[in-house]
């Protein structure tokens, strides 16, 4: 376990890191003894200096909900971090590529909840019952900590990530929001498109089977450090496409079909 007063060092770093624009090499190879709560105690602190400086929390977001993406974390489950005020963007119109270093957006459906979750024992059904109504999103994820290292190529680890906010950075809201039991929300699919091609395609069943069993687990994980998702609340429940990078000028549209559309450009 790291020290209290290094965790409060990394902390600052990554939140420099996020205003200047600058990368940092992986906390893991610097500190080899580093465990995943430790990430969750940087991710903390992180979260400890934004609200000092007058930020807030809007919700959270859950990551790491594919099989194959655990098992190239080296994780048996996925992760989560909030979502402060200030990575909401407006669907619609220009997001500025000066809010990141390097973005890259997935495809995934947002739980809007209209009463608080608070963990052990919640299950799908909980979830569905407290959700005000589902909506898509898209989440642009990046890298204050390198993905891979500048010198050995090493992929980051999930300390890494975990602390590096769960690498979530932004999320834009469109389309039609939907009661949760209004269709089967496994069966919502989506075609992300970039410039016009289509990158990604894919179906909210790829996340644990139901995008809201993602939902269910952060609100038990996070039950053992005393805090509960509350009404208002905005969820991402993880991705079902692969992250598609981008930069600046880029334009990303995705089609949720019977759900809508919506886009964004990069500027």
């Amino acid at each position: 376990m790291l020290s209290i007063q290094t965790i409060q060092e990394l902390a600052k770093l990554l939140r420099q890191a996020r205003h200047t624009r600058t990368q940092l090499r992986h906390f893991s190879a610097a500190h080899p003894e580093m465990t995943i709560e430790d990430g969750y105690a940087v991710q903390r602190e992180w979260v400890k200096l934004e609200l000092a400086a007058g930020r807030t929390i809007r919700g959270r977001k859950i990551g790491l909900t594919s099989r194959a993406m655990q098992i190239s974390s080296q994780i048996t489950e996925p992760d989560y971090a909030p979502l402060m005020d200030d990575m909401f963007f407006d669907a619609g119109g220009d997001i500025p590529f000066e809010h990141f270093i390097a973005p890259r957006v997935e495809v995934e459906l947002a739980f809007v909840l209209g009463r608080p979750i608070k963990g052990p024992g919640v299950t799908l059904f909980d979830v569905l019952s407290a959700t005000e109504y589902v909506i898509p999103a898209l989440e642009i994820i990046d890298a204050r900590i390198e993905q891979f290292d500048r010198e050995t190529r090493a992929p980051r680890k999930v300390f890494d990530t975990i602390s590096d906010f769960a690498a979530n950075a932004g999320i834009v809201m469109g389309g039609r929001p939907v009661k949760p039991d209004a269709l089967d929300l496994r069966w919502v699919g989506a075609m992300l498109f970039k410039n016009g091609v289509v990158e990604e395609t894919g179906l909210a069943a790829g996340v644990l089977n139901h995008p809201a069993n993602g939902v269910a687990w952060l609100a038990n994980k996070i039950a053992s450090h005393d805090e509960q998702l509350n009404a208002g609340d905005v969820v991402l429940g993880g991705s079902f496409t692969k992250p598609t990078p981008a930069v600046i000028g880029d334009t990303f549209h995705a089609d949720y079909g019977v759900l809508g559309s919506f886009g964004f450009r990069f500027a």
